[in-house]
């Protein structure tokens, strides 16, 4: 697949109807596609017309009924998107040492989407369909890469109202499916393997749940641990229930974090690898209405960042080897100043040396880009970038760390960024390519 777009710096931003972050208050045309500005090769009709849609109900809310991302996706845009991933998946990826497959999750019917990526040259290939699953939020391998694990975000599952895990076997590029289970409630959005490839874990944002499952050669047992939580938050909207979003494990393997959106906390568990078995060991409670989304540690085994999705900050925290807990280090603010419109912060990269740290943000739609002091986790800002479409859900590093890829999950992209690896800086100019709403690469 060539690329859809090219988008240039973050002046150039509002071709794609993306709100640069150094200019947030004006209201945005609706794109024009197949300009020679903004792509190589025009996206058609039928894309077009999707994308004109998709900014009058984003950009357009007080004039026209807004849709959720779910039901204009699942009516329109997953089909059109689906045909133009032309080859098959069962097509073996292009020999060379600089193609690597690509997994990404999408939130449609279509589920796993396969790409194959050009480690030098940066380009995406569009390899077709590897597995219809509903609505694929988070993929995961295990270590050896011999098998796939999917969350499911759905709201009933094998005839029970939950959302699913389910396991793959991994085979020439091949996905063969090994094992399904029910997760603890409705909309699972995150699942994580732990560091002996054992104990499977998943989050459920709408249920508010979360369980754990033993997993044997690939294939997953039963729930073994799981807990529902009660609470909420001072945001009507979005805290009116708990809602379980992330897992996280402890540098050293021994503990499990669960980030709380709707409680305002992160709840904190003694992990049994042997038996999958989770055991309450405390609660991180953040500022009230900041919405803990995401934790992840920084490679000195004692930082941790974690992302609060509903005022945009970073808690910087001291992870605590002894009982697990986690302690305030300081708080970082995302938006820029004199910001005071719509946002939502999202996910977090480390680069593999720790030297340099990444977070992106939606609404107001940019990534941005810090130094970090090894030994203390300190983060120093370098610069927001632009982020190359409209909600930012998950972005990752390739292999070689020199490119950036970020999936802009109502953009139906994947934007495609160059990274400095002396100096961590992102270009603001990048490629971009089709995928029905992008929610996890995985490579």
């Amino acid at each position: 697949m060539r690329p859809q777009g090219v988008f240039l710096r973050n002046s150039d931003a509002i071709t794609w109807g993306v709100r640069p972050s150094c200019d947030t208050g004006h209201r945005l045309r609706p794109p024009v596609v197949g300009r020679a500005k903004v792509g190589t090769v025009p996206m058609g009709l039928l894309a077009e017309f999707l994308w004109r849609v998709q900014w009058l109900i984003g950009d357009n809310a007080q004039v026209m009924k807004k849709l959720t991302r779910r039901e204009f996706l699942m009516n329109a845009s997953a089909a059109t998107l689906a045909a133009a991933a032309a080859p098959s998946f069962a097509t073996p990826p292009s020999a060379g040492k600089n193609r690597q497959r690509v997994l990404v999750g999408s939130n449609t019917a279509e589920g796993i989407l396969a790409y194959d990526w050009d480690l030098a040259s940066g380009e995406l290939i569009s390899a077709g369909v590897a597995v219809k699953l509903d609505r694929v939020d988070w993929l995961t391998y295990s270590e050896d890469r011999r098998f796939l694990f999917a969350a499911s975000e759905v709201h009933t599952f094998d005839g029970k109202p939950t959302g699913g895990v389910v396991s793959f076997n991994v085979t020439n590029g091949e996905l063969k499916q090994l094992s399904r289970q029910n997760a603890a409630s409705v909309g699972t959005v995150h699942i994580a393997l732990d560091r002996t490839g054992k104990v499977l874990t998943a989050a459920d944002y709408m249920g508010g749940g979360a369980a754990s499952f033993l997993v044997k050669d690939g294939k997953l047992s039963p729930a073994v641990w799981s807990e529902i939580y009660v609470g909420k938050g001072p945001n009507k909207e979005r805290q009116e229930k708990a809602h379980a979003h992330f897992v996280a494990y402890s540098p050293d393997n021994r503990f499990v974090y669960i980030d709380d959106l709707g409680s305002d906390c992160i709840h904190i568990y003694k992990l049994d690898a042997e038996t999958a078995m989770l055991t309450k060991a405390g609660i991180y409670t953040a500022k009230p209405g900041a919405g803990p989304r995401t934790l992840h540690f920084h490679p000195n085994a004692h930082t941790g960042y974690s992302v609060n999705e509903l005022d945009s900050t970073i808690d910087v925290l001291e992870w605590s080897k002894a009982d697990g807990g986690l302690t305030l280090v300081s708080r970082i603010e995302l938006l820029p100043e004199g910001y005071h419109g719509p946002t939502r912060a999202c996910d977090t990269v480390i680069t593999r040396d720790g030297k340099f740290v990444y977070f992106a943000n939606r609404d107001n739609n940019f990534l941005y880009s810090f130094r970090a002091e090894f030994e203390s986790g300190k983060l120093t800002p370098i610069a927001r970038s632009n982020c190359g479409g409209k909600t930012p859900r998950n972005f990752v590093l390739d292999p070689t760390e020199n490119w950036m890829l970020v999936a802009n999950q109502d953009s139906n992209l994947i934007s495609v960024f160059r990274r400095n690896t002396e100096t961590g800086e992102l270009t603001n100019e990048g490629k971009s390519y089709l995928a029905a709403e992008p929610m996890r690469i995985l490579f």
